[in-house]
Formats: C-alpha cells, sequence, structure tokens
C-alpha cells in the first residue's frame, strides 16, 4: 500500500493519517464551509486570480499587484467583478418590499444595489481546473461608467499533485482574520437564518392545523417541555438585548452549558 497515491485530489481530502483523531479532520470542525469558528474558507478565494485580490464576502476588486499593467491597475478604483469566464458572479435580487407587495429588484441599503455576489465557492468552482490560464473577466465600477474587459491568469489552487492549498493562496493568519475574536462574538451576532456552521436555529418544532409551526428559537434560555412554543425572534440588535435569549455575556462565561445538543431537531437530556 506503500507504493499507491491517490491523484484524486477529493480521495486525498478524504485520506486521515494513521494515529489523527477524527477530530483532526476537516469534517469534524464546527464548520466546514465558511465562515466557520477555525476559519473563514473565503479568504481562500482573494487570490485566485493573479494580479487582484478580491474581497472575501463580495465582488470587489480591494487591491492589485505591484507592476500589473494599466488595464489591470484600474481595477484598483473601485471595480466589481461580473462575470468569470462567461460564468456571472453576481445575481439579481427581487422580492417584495413589505408584506402583500409585488416582487420588484431589491437593492441593499448601502450601494442600492439591486444585484448580489455569489459565494466564491460556487461562482468560481469551474475555473479551478483552468490554473495557469488566462480567462476573459468582466468589471463593472462601482460608480457609474463601463464595463471594461480584462483577461486574468488563474492561480494554481492546490500544490502540485497535493491535495494541500498553495501558500499563495492565502498568507499565514488569513484564514482566520476575518472572523470574531472570541468566536462566541461571531456564533451570538450572526442571528438568525444565517450561521455557516449549521448551528440550530427553530427547534422543538410542532405543526399547526394551519400549516404553520411552533417551536422555539434555540438561543431561548428556557426551553423546557412545559415553555410555551413561541419563537423569540433575533434579527435586530433590539432583539439581542431580549432577555428572553442568551445574551454575549452567557456565551463567554457559560458556553459549554447555554448551548445543547439537538437530537432529531429536538432538545436532547
Amino acid at each position: 500500500m506503500d507504493g499507491i497515491h491517490p491523484k484524486n485530489l477529493s480521495a486525498q481530502l478524504a485520506y486521515r493519517g494513521v494515529g489523527n483523531p477524527p477530530s483532526a479532520h476537516p469534517t469534524s470542525a464546527i464548520s466546514n464551509a465558511f465562515p466557520g469558528l477555525e476559519m473563514d474558507f473565503r479568504n481562500i478565494w482573494r487570490r485566485i486570480f493573479i494580479g487582484i485580490e478580491l474581497h472575501e464576502a463580495n465582488n470587489l476588486v480591494v487591491s492589485v499587484d505591484e507592476g500589473v499593467d494599466d488595464q489591470v491597475s484600474q481595477l484598483a478604483n473601485g471595480y466589481l467583478l461580473v462575470s468569470a469566464d462567461g460564468q456571472p458572479v453576481e445575481v439579481p435580487v427581487f422580492g417584495p418590499l413589505y408584506t402583500g407587495a409585488k416582487a420588484e429588484p431589491l437593492p441593499d441599503t448601502t450601494y442600492k444595489e439591486t444585484t448580489m455576489p455569489i459565494e466564491w465557492s460556487n461562482a468560481l468552482a469551474s475555473i479551478v481546473q483552468k490554473a495557469g490560464q488566462e480567462v476573459r473577466c468582466v468589471f463593472r465600477p462601482v460608480k457609474d461608467g463601463r464595463e471594461i474587459e480584462v483577461y486574468l491568469t488563474v492561480r494554481s489552487f492546490f500544490v502540485e499533485a497535493q491535495a494541500a492549498i498553495a501558500q499563495e493562496m492565502a498568507l499565514p493568519g488569513e484564514l482566520s482574520q476575518s472572523l470574531c475574536s472570541p468566536w462566541q462574538n461571531d456564533y451570538r451576532e450572526c442571528a438568525c437564518f444565517y450561521w455557516a456552521a449549521s448551528r440550530p436555529d427553530f427547534v422543538n418544532v410542532e405543526p399547526r392545523p394551519d400549516g404553520s409551526s411552533a417551536g422555539h428559537n434555540w438561543m431561548q434560555r428556557d426551553r423546557t417541555a412545559t415553555t410555551p412554543k413561541v419563537y423569540v425572534t433575533d434579527t435586530s440588535i433590539a432583539d439581542r438585548n431580549d432577555p428572553r435569549l442568551v445574551s454575549y455575556e452567557d456565551l463567554f462565561r457559560d458556553w459549554e452549558k447555554m448551548l445543547r445538543f439537538e437530537i432529531g431537531g429536538k432538545d436532547a437530556e
């Protein structure tokens, strides 16, 4: 067996060295996606194109390398990546502005953009196998202006013939630099309906005759068999100060007791 070396990178990623406990494998992490408690995998994609650096969470060019040509250097003046190798990296956002309203383009609250970037692991997955090749990238300015086309070389994602991530993709410390410290901050403030580590949200759920459901917010302090199944919202700063919910201080001081396992979506004894 010592002479067999899998060329399939997926097989290498799934390999667990003799003596390594399950907890040492990425699949045992609190999150093996983005961002988790251990790392923010989005940072891996920032330098997928040689010559520029993208923001880890959106399609903004945050910097360009020294020595690039004039066409690439202008991307530092506020440009957004629209597509790469023909693959769109942003999509239009539609929906009602209020209950009962018709769907329409929904602008964000900062730049009034009606598009949203796709998560990098989905938007750029197809170009990983084009390492060393130039691909056509389309950019648009954040402010008014014309789109421009730039041909950029795809950086090698892995060390040659290995499943290890290339050092050029993420410098030391970068995989965790966008995380909250201590981790309890990030764990709390993501609020409901968003947590990349897939922490529970709506638990102890029971269906109602009218098709709706009743249950608890996982961050509620009091969740017993007799606690009324009323979901306490957790979507704003005001909600997070609700005394019925676990607070930051609770997590800092006593998270081992405050956070409980769920089995089949129910509180486990």
